[in-house]
């Protein structure tokens, strides 16, 4: 039985069930310049160059999960510029600067923090080429410098036409109760690797010698038990890029006991905090 996701395993659209969707399709399309990709009923799709990369779902029934709760930390967007970027992060700052919540360079990669409408994280950033990443022992370094987001601008804006250039969903931050049960359940049964343990607080995984496709804390959330339904996360996305790839997955978390809905297309399970992701083919 294969023990590890694919190598070329990335992350897919993240759903969020919304209160206010024109509000929430406004504030991604406005402000992070996603472009409306399709609009049904009560769910809207936002994205780059055809590429889904939030999905609100309309959801007035539910509220606002209590404080402390497991869902999501942070949807991350990754650029394939700096300018790319820029250009989102000048929108925000005209737009809506009380949104930003700070900014850091990482050695991996430059990241802006913000907060949408709803209270969801998003983080807009930029990776360095992986030749200039450092492992040590498996584990690559990151760090948290400062990242003066007026310079950014500064030197990046304009360097080319980015308004509608290519972004996608780079990783997936995750809220949850403990880090060892995530480490059980993300790289023991889903085959993630581990690329980055902070101890107790946080765990950072990866799919091929990526910096991170997911990562789960404690930050805000220690001890949470199993979601109840609430605004906020609704689902995460993984892509894999065969069907055998996929097969395998559905067969190792089977072997775990891992309650899956498999219909021969995608793989639809959660994690030990209801956090419910669905597997499928890339498009």
């Amino acid at each position: 039985m294969t023990k590890k996701l694919a190598e070329a395993t990335t992350m897919g659209a993240v759903t969020l069930f919304v209160a206010d969707l024109d509000a929430m399709t406004a504030f991604y399309r406005d402000i992070i310049t996603l472009q409306v990709l399709g609009a049904e009923g009560d769910t809207v799709t936002l994205g780059r160059a055809g590429v889904p990369i939030v999905i609100l779902q309309h959801s007035p029934s539910l509220k606002h999960a209590t404080r402390g709760s497991a869902g999501l930390y942070h949807t991350a967007i990754v650029f394939e510029s700096q300018a790319a970027l820029a250009s989102a992060l000048l929108s925000v700052a005209q737009r809506a600067p009380q949104t930003f919540t700070g900014s850091a360079d990482h050695l991996v990669s430059q990241a802006f923090y913000l907060t949408d409408p709803e209270g969801n994280g998003i983080e807009l950033y930029w990776d360095r080429d992986r030749s200039e990443w450092s492992w040590t022992h498996g584990q690559v370094e990151m760090a948290t410098l400062y990242l003066d987001p007026n310079a950014f601008l500064q030197e990046h804006l304009g360097e080319d036409p980015a308004d509608t250039a290519p972004a996608r969903v780079g990783h997936v931050h995750l809220s949850v109760g403990d880090v060892a049960t995530a480490r059980d359940f993300y790289v023991q049964r889903l085959g993630f690797d581990a690329t980055l343990s902070m101890g107790e607080q946080a765990l950072f995984v990866s799919a091929g010698g990526y910096h991170h496709h997911m990562a789960m804390n404690v930050w805000n959330s220690r001890g949470a038990g199993p979601r109840m339904p609430a605004l906020g996360l609704g689902q995460v996305d993984l892509a894999l890029p065969d069907a055998d790839s996929l097969g395998a997955l559905g067969e190792r978390l089977k072997h775990f006991g891992t309650q899956v809905a498999d219909d021969g297309r995608t793989l639809t399970f959660s994690d030990p905090w209801n956090n419910t992701l669905k597997a499928q083919l890339v498009a």
